[in-house]
């Protein structure tokens, strides 16, 4: 399946470090080979990439390793195709407009029997599972809260509500991002970090690099990074339980809960039981 990485800034920040690092996975210390994006916001609008090409491979991957765009969320992907060809329109993060603001989403995982319906305000472009999930939550949260724009806290309980269901239909793990802020939802493996002042050096897993943060930061500054796999060895890194969504906010997260035991380990305990329901989140 794919990797993810998110990033959550107090200030604007660069994402190259990590970047370099997160980009050697897709053919050098993994096989991640099936095209990758990444995504920049600037306010309410961003900058979108996206290749059908390797991270390894992809120009416009060596351009983001070397040219370091600030800003205070980016979302960023490599893929390993389950669903969908290898092609541009298949290539996350996706983007969609919503309530003047562009929302960017990416997926790691693998959806089945996953078709609901659809208005027709959010399309899929390309075929694959996870922009049908992208438009399947956007739909949701038109649906609950028409044309005014809720609060993040509200978009982050609908979230919770939510993807339980579509979590249901295999592995759903996701970074989402309206620009605000950025939602993060786990089932099967992701893991964030806070770097924040005192500032250390960090070096990578996947490259012989090594940052002294506190050589080129600010008290002022925070930052969040979100990945599938860590990405250095020489940090602390969080693991995400199973079922558990966080907002991240400002460089920190801000609000977190878990909605449900994945249901493979659900099954795994309990092979009688096949669908989650309401009552089961907790």
């Amino acid at each position: 399946m794919c990797q993810l990485l998110g990033m959550n800034c107090a200030t604007p920040t660069d994402i190259t470090f990590s970047f370099r690092g997160f980009s050697q996975r897709a053919g050098i210390t993994s096989d991640h080979c099936d095209g990758f994006g990444i995504a920049f916001f600037e306010d309410k609008a961003c900058r979108l990439f996206v290749d059908n090409q390797s991270a390894v491979e992809s120009p416009i991957a060596e351009l983001i390793r070397n040219y370091p765009i600030k800003s205070r969320n980016v979302i960023a992907h490599i893929r390993k195709a389950t669903q969908g060809k290898i092609n541009l329109e298949n290539s996350h993060p996706f983007s969609r407009e919503l309530w003047g603001r562009q929302w960017i989403f990416a997926h790691n995982g693998d959806l089945h029997d996953f078709d609901p319906p659809l208005s027709g305000r959010f399309t899929p472009v390309g075929n694959t599972d996870s922009e049908r999930a992208f438009c399947y939550l956007l739909e949701q949260l038109v649906t609950r809260f028409g044309y005014e724009e809720p609060c993040l806290e509200q978009i982050f309980d609908l979230l919770v509500e939510i993807s339980p269901s579509i979590a249901e239909h295999g592995t759903f793990n996701f970074c989402l991002s309206n620009g605000q802020a950025l939602f993060a939802y786990n089932i099967t493996k992701l893991h964030w970090l806070v770097r924040e002042y005192p500032f250390k050096p960090a070096q990578l897993i996947d490259l012989d690099v090594e940052v002294d943060f506190s050589q080129v930061t600010t008290p002022e500054d925070r930052v969040a990074v979100i990945t599938t796999e860590p990405l250095t060895q020489n940090e602390t890194w969080c693991a995400f339980k199973p079922g558990e969504m966080i907002l991240f906010k400002d460089g920190q997260p801000i609000k977190d809960e878990i909605t449900f035991i994945a249901r493979l380990e659900r099954e795994r305990i309990n092979p009688s039981l096949k669908r989650i329901t309401k009552a089961d989140q907790y």
